[in-house]
């Protein structure tokens, strides 16, 4: 079946059919989900095993982020062009031959290879899953289908983390990509039975010159970012690949303004409600990746749990942020958007100050403590960061300014996996004590928790164990002390961006009064 369609278009299928394609769909968002969170889990595993150091993991965990965030507004794009059923099946046979190859590979770049072709198929599925259940439902039964597939993107949060730790505990590491093959064939069925075919009649052609200046640039001032610790600023394998990537950002812009058809609208940013919900969130983001990138590996280095014992240890902070996302839309109503999100920020921010008084010696009740006080930050400004921003989005924008803003939110994570996560090995390389270590050992200590450990077990050596988890908390300690001063800007920006209860209340007045979608609650 195919169907052509536009922005009035009538819902391509009907009764029972539109429920079974909705269950395709929330299939195919698990497999993306639970693979997102299973990975933190599962980094120190990967130090051991693929003797990856810090720099490694962060491009494992940067490559899948920064290939989804990229690709997300052209994959959306492409599919209203050529078919969304016939792009999102091919989604799905990327991200599973990703997840094949990442089962057998056997050296961090081979991971970091796989991981990438992982994130360029989840950047398919996540926009034109989304796409084909607007498409199939009709208005008066969306809420219901969202509900359903925004409960998806909970289960994966928890389950990613339990169920990878399980199979580590029980399998070799490898296994938690093979799960992914069962999940991705089964919704790969299940699309290609089940999903009615759909494109847009006014679908615009995809900005290519962008988009590669985009790429280019991101990839380029990531690799500055990550190579910093291990060859310092005036290097330039440092330096110049951040001049170039920030040129090719410029030039992106530039292009952005000039062409007739660009990939993201910048006019967007002229906005101050898009940009005053764009930037906290983004924020948050960003601090939460280098908070995934640091903890599991604290768990299993500094507390000595299991990878099981690491995903359970990682629910107080999901807890948090489920508890406080059912609440946020009722405080907006009472207080208003920007009380909600500067309250949460702050509450982050006491979180991540309370998580940098964190030492060695400390037990996991006072860490599941602060994860508990960041995951509530986290659901209460989220959801309200997330709405005062599409609040700004008229109908006809709604559609690419909910993907520019989930592809901002993207490229601000995979950022922070990288700077706070080359803050991390910075800092720990400063702090730990490698002296009277024959040069080969001590560089195997500086590349990260991973090595050291695996370097003081094979000595026998008590100081320097100490010192190596010492000088790891040390690092975790300063990213959460950095994560903390940025939220702190981004309430004062908050606060300077975003209108007070009553205006807020007059500009929904207005708008509403203009014809426009606008405020609508979300969920995290």
């Amino acid at each position: 079946m195919s169907f052509v369609s536009n922005s009035h278009e009538e819902p391509v299928a009907i009764g029972l059919q539109r429920w079974l394609v909705l269950g395709a769909l929330v299939v195919a968002l698990l497999t993306v989900s639970l693979d997102l969170t299973a990975l933190n889990v599962a980094l120190p595993t990967l130090a051991t095993a693929l003797r990856a150091s810090t720099g490694d993991l962060q491009w494992i965990v940067a490559g899948y982020t920064l290939a989804s965030a990229i690709l997300l507004v052209p994959a959306g794009l492409l599919g209203d062009r050529y078919g969304r059923k016939k792009m999102l099946v091919g989604g799905l046979a990327v991200f599973l031959a990703g997840s094949v190859a990442a089962v057998y590979v056997e050296t961090p770049g081979g991971l970091i290879t796989a991981r990438t072709l992982m994130g360029v198929g989840a950047a398919v599925i996540m926009p034109l899953a989304l796409s084909v259940l607007l498409v199939v439902f009709p208005a008066a039964e969306r809420p219901k289908a969202l509900a359903a597939w925004t409960t998806a993107s909970f289960v994966g949060l928890p389950l990613g983390p339990i169920v990878a730790g399980y199979l580590l505990d029980h399998f070799w590491w490898g296994s938690i990509f093979f799960i992914n093959i069962p999940v991705a064939v089964v919704a790969l069925v299940a699309c290609v039975a089940l999903i009615p075919e759909s494109r847009s009649a006014t679908a615009r052609q995809t900005d290519f010159v962008g988009l590669g200046l985009s790429i280019g640039g991101l990839i380029a001032l990531m690799y500055g970012v990550i190579e910093q610790p291990e060859h310092g600023w005036g290097d330039l394998r440092v330096w110049g690949p951040m001049v170039a990537g920030a040129a090719a950002v410029g030039a992106f812009v530039g292009w952005t303004r000039r062409t007739r058809a660009p990939l993201i609208d910048l006019e967007l940013f002229r906005d101050r409600r898009f940009v005053g919900g764009v930037v906290p969130s983004t924020v948050m983001t960003f601090a939460l990746f280098g908070v995934l990138f640091a903890v599991p590996q604290y768990f299993q280095g500094v507390l000595d749990a299991g990878p099981l014992g690491t995903g359970v240890r990682l629910l107080p902070l999901i807890a948090g942020l489920m508890l406080t996302a059912r609440l946020s839309p009722r405080l907006v109503e009472r207080l208003g958007n920007r009380f909600v999100i500067v309250a949460g920020v702050l509450v982050l921010v006491v979180g991540a100050l309370a998580g940098a008084a964190t030492s060695a010696d400390d037990g996991y009740a006072y860490v599941a403590g602060w994860l508990v006080v960041i995951g509530l930050g986290m659901g209460l400004m989220l959801p309200a960061s997330m709405t005062v921003a599409i609040s700004a989005l008229s109908a006809e924008r709604g559609g690419v300014g909910s993907a520019v803003l989930l592809t901002v939110r993207l490229v601000g994570g995979a950022f922070g996996s990288a700077v706070l996560g080359s803050l991390l090995s910075a800092s720990y390389r400063g702090h730990v004590a490698v002296g009277g270590l024959p040069e080969p050992a001590a560089d195997a200590v500086r590349q990260g928790l991973g090595g050291g450990l695996a370097v003081a077990q094979r000595l026998g050596d008590p100081a320097l164990l100490g010192s190596v988890r010492a000088a790891f908390v040390h690092g975790m300690d300063v990213v959460l002390v950095a994560g903390a001063g940025l939220l702190s800007i981004t309430a004062i920006i908050t606060l300077a961006l975003l209108p007070a209860r009553a205006a807020e209340r007059e500009a929904t007045r207005t708008a509403e009064g203009g014809g426009e979608s606008t405020h609508e609650h979300l969920s995290a």
